[in-house]
């Protein structure tokens, strides 16, 4: 069984910074690619950033030059470090992660989430 298990969200003020982790337990032989979401309360889930095996990070023009995706393949642990929040980054943040269970056979897998609230 293979779980993603998302951490460091919380309150803050707008301005502020967060930094998320997401760590990927259980049988996992390989992770390739790793990628943050987010949805907002009523909201469409909106993709936040990927980042491939090999460190190739891709962002969205929202979150450009304030958010930065970085990855530990020794930790199966995905980040997330997010500056200069602004009230319109609250959201359920999540990841997920194309998880190979085997050499054949790769899944798909999401975390729970974790709250992101910014405050004025």
């Amino acid at each position: 069984q293979v779980n993603l298990v998302e951490s460091g969200g919380g309150l803050v003020q707008s301005g502020g910074s967060l930094r998320l982790s997401c760590e990927g337990t259980g049988n996992i032989y390989r992770i390739n690619n790793m990628a943050w979401y987010r949805q907002a309360h009523g909201k469409e889930r909106d993709l936040v950033a990927t980042i491939q095996c090999g460190g190739a990070a891709h962002y969205v023009d929202f979150v450009k030059d304030r958010f930065t995706i970085s990855r530990d393949n020794a930790k199966n642990t995905v980040y997330l470090q997010m500056n200069n929040l602004k009230l319109e980054d609250s959201a359920v943040y999540l990841c997920f992660a194309e998880i190979h269970v085997s050499a054949d056979y790769e899944f798909g897998y999401w975390g729970h989430g974790t709250q992101v609230t910014v405050s004025s």
